[in-house]
């Protein structure tokens, strides 16, 4: 069974088991092995203390030396030996003969054991041995006189069996201790698995490792620039196209791990983790670059754990929107002409219905000059055919409306050296054209009048209209995006040409009054093919 495929639960409990018990089972080995030294490194000590304490006994030492009879020394031994609790308390003299036993038959026997020997030559020892009752653990000690001669010695002996009975019971709790605390390390590696189950909102590690392998590849597949940051504003996210899109900016590229402050278009991102707010469609220049960024908090729980920054090159958002609102321009064109035909078509079947062949051809006569007129006034002088099919079409959206649409152009337009610039210039006179309807069609005059000139290397649009004006306080907000007085989703035209008048480095004048209308003068620098300057 491979190991990624076992739950996470068994895991943790397997593993917490193994080292609970494991550490648990050499402990209580190491204290086994201590306190069972402990307790004979005692027993030998005390039995020692015995056999000090009968050498150095007067009436001993008078008793082997005949000054006492040898009787006191049995009922000497044997009072002590109670006391004490030994097995045995053996007094001998230098020929090894038992001077005391608990046995009393046995007194003036040899001592059994053969350890005895050293004593008689006067060196106090321990030894473990088997006699007359038995294994033993037993202390000699040698028996001096006051002259300092040896005239005996004493041994004292303390059962192996009660020594193994001791260290029976000892090892009989130790165990029930490992037993207790196994059992104790088991629950709690059952409650530390849940624990760990729930913080990981019951995935497994194999789930953990794809969800996050995912979650790169999905990071990293993003076209914006993804930033995010903790709450104490370390970077723990960056993807790819952030760090091309700052590296423009002039930023370092290792952006992991390092603190917010590296990032020159940190501000939002320290307020956000500050105010807590969200921060959409904010402008940024760094470093001369223009960046659209959206900031946002990560808030779980009610606290601020973090903040995620999404950055765009707003140069493409710009492009795409020009795109989009000249495709619309298009749009509306096509659509006022299609219109514009459809209604002279329903005139003339109705001409045709009522059979006035004369009128119908007045009409279609009348029809065809406006028309051929129309364009043959902008041919001659606009040699762009996508900027004169736009313009009629907005001739026909005027009439269609009621307006009186007055177009001049003076002189004659070269070819433009830039080819985006008929873009642009649709874009331009297209937003200017739809404001300027709409404030005629509530007018009484409803007229509305377009003049391109060139002068001096420099292409003037001028753009009037007879609506009601702006009223002077408004007139500094027209140009900021999404600022309009039409609605909601509205706002965006005027901006728009703002922008693209910025862009070719052109200056917008702006006129208004409730009597004259409004009138809009566009300057713009230009070239041309053919123009060595």
């Amino acid at each position: 069974m491979k190991w990624k495929k076992v739950k996470l639960k068994y895991m943790v409990i397997l593993l917490v088991g193994i080292v609970v018990s494991v550490s648990i089972l050499i402990t209580g080995y190491f204290i086994n092995e201590t306190v069972s030294e402990r307790i004979v490194a005692s027993q030998e000590e005390k039995a020692f203390n015995v056999a000090k304490m009968i050498a150095q006994t007067p009436t001993i030492i008078e008793a082997l030396n005949g000054l006492e009879r040898e009787g006191r020394i049995q009922e000497l031994t044997a009072k002590m030996r109670e006391s004490t609790n030994v097995e045995f308390i053996v007094v001998m003299d230098m020929n090894g003969s038992r001077k005391s036993h608990p046995d009393p038959d046995k007194i003036g026997e040899k001592f059994v054991g053969g350890d005895e020997t050293d004593v008689l030559m006067g060196k106090e020892y321990s030894s473990v041995s088997e006699g007359t009752l038995g294994p033993s653990l037993r202390a000699f000690t040698p028996i001096f006189d006051e002259n300092h001669l040896q005239i005996g010695a004493v041994a004292v002996g303390i059962s192996l069996n009660r020594i193994d009975f001791v260290l029976s019971i000892l090892r009989g709790n130790i165990f029930m201790g490992i037993c207790i605390g196994i059992i104790f390390g088991a629950v709690c590696a059952i409650l530390l698995s849940s624990l760990v189950k729930k913080v990981l909102l019951g995935l497994e590690p194999s789930e953990i490792a794809r969800i996050l392998k995912e979650r790169q590849a999905l990071i990293e597949s993003v076209h914006e620039g993804i930033i995010a940051v903790d709450k104490e504003g370390d970077i723990t996210i960056a993807n790819q196209s952030a760090v091309s899109l700052l590296g423009k900016t002039g930023t370092e590229q290792d952006l992991v791990g390092k603190k917010i402050d590296c990032i020159s278009s940190s501000s939002f991102l320290r307020r956000s983790l500050e105010t807590g707010k969200e921060y959409l469609d904010q402008e940024q220049v760094v470093n001369g670059k223009e960046l659209i960024s959206n900031t946002v908090p990560i808030i779980v729980n009610g606290d601020i754990v973090g903040a995620v920054n999404i950055l765009r090159d707003k140069s493409e958002i710009k492009q795409l929107a020009e795109q989009l609102t000249g495709v619309q321009l298009y749009a509306d064109a096509l659509r006022a002409q299609s219109h514009e035909f459809m209604n002279q078509l329903h005139c003339v079947m109705g001409l045709i219905h009522l059979k006035e062949y004369a009128e119908l051809e007045n009409f279609i006569e009348k029809t065809v000059e406006d028309t051929q007129n129309d364009i043959s006034n902008m041919t001659k002088k606009l040699r762009d055919p996508a900027l004169v099919g736009f313009l009629l079409g907005k001739l026909s959206y005027a009439r269609e409306s009621g307006i009186t649409f007055a177009l001049s152009i003076n002189p004659v337009f070269p070819i433009w050296k830039d080819a985006k610039f008929s873009h642009d210039l649709i874009t331009i006179i297209g937003n200017l054209l739809d404001n300027a309807i709409d404030a005629a069609v509530e007018s009484a005059n409803k007229q509305v009048s377009l003049k391109l000139e060139l002068f001096d290397k420099k292409l003037i649009i001028e753009m009037r209209d007879s609506g009601k004006g702006i009223k002077t306080p408004f007139q500094k907000y027209i140009f900021q995006k999404g600022y309009s007085t039409k609605g909601e989703n509205r706002g965006y035209g005027l901006f728009l040409l703002k922008q693209t008048v910025e862009k070719r480095n052109g200056r917008i004048l702006l006129s208004s009054s409730k009597t004259e209308g409004t009138t809009f003068m566009i300057t713009i620098p230009l070239q041309w093919e053919g123009d060595k300057t």
